[in-house]
């Protein structure tokens, strides 16, 4: 029997949220009946925690962790691995832009990786958001050898104890970049697998917005300094 923490990152999706929740637990209840849902408000202005605190109050499986201030994406995405409690966890998005049922192919794909990540043949984004993403993939493979196809997409499921033997650092939109690069640098197997991309129908996206760009772009070339001291730092202690 499987045993999943799903990790949703939340900024002010309360349109989304409740409807998101319930689609999960009708897919999680036939996959892995021991399941939680563990909603990370990084510091919403909208009513995002309050919907989650009621979902909470009828279906106990879901846990809220709420970040008083925005602290960024990747700082949702380590707080809600941090805190999941169960063997396996699947990481989405709150907008409702995946189908979840997808989840199940993803499943038996464990009995031969580590982590298995989604990748989406065709993105249902506006057109600037699918060239920053491709540009964004084609930088992260140049820099750091080939990561992945689809470097960000939301729809990832790992073993937990990874997350207890790799250190990212990062905390913005840089995190599944640095999770993956260094995920695979400490040997872990992983495997890629289409998935679903529906267009967005409540809300707004804020990966697009110029200043998370420039923080993303900031955090990377840090990232690859720091890979490199690394490197630098093993080979001179190396007998």
């Amino acid at each position: 029997m499987y045993s999943i923490s799903t990790v949703l990152p939340a900024f002010n999706e309360g349109k989304n949220i409740a409807g998101m929740i319930i689609d999960l637990i009708s897919v999680l209840e036939r996959l892995a009946p021991d399941h939680e849902i563990v909603v990370v408000d990084d510091g919403s202005r909208d009513p995002t925690a309050e919907v989650v605190r009621q979902m909470a109050r009828e279906y106990p499986q879901v846990r809220l962790i709420q970040h008083e201030r925005n602290q960024g994406y990747g700082a949702a995405l380590y707080t809600g691995f941090t805190s999941a409690r169960k063997d396996l966890i699947f990481m989405t998005d709150s907008d409702r832009q995946f189908v979840l049922n997808e989840l199940e192919g993803f499943l038996p794909l464990l009995d031969e990786a580590d982590m298995v990540i989604g990748y989406r043949p065709h993105r249902a984004d506006p057109f600037h958001r699918r060239l920053y993403g491709w540009g964004w993939n084609m930088l992260v493979n140049l820099l750091f050898g080939y990561t992945a196809r689809d470097v960000d997409c939301a729809f990832k499921l790992f073993r937990r104890e990874i997350i207890d033997h790799i250190d990212i650092r990062s905390r913005g939109a840089t995190f599944s970049a640095e999770f993956l690069v260094r995920a695979k640098r400490a040997g872990y197997r992983i495997r890629q697998h289409p998935v679903s991309h529906l267009p967005r129908l409540e809300g707004r996206q804020t990966g697009g917005r110029l200043d998370v760009i420039v923080r993303a772009f900031r955090e990377l070339i840090r990232l690859r300094l720091q890979l490199w001291r690394e490197k630098r730092s093993k080979a001179r202690t190396a007998p």
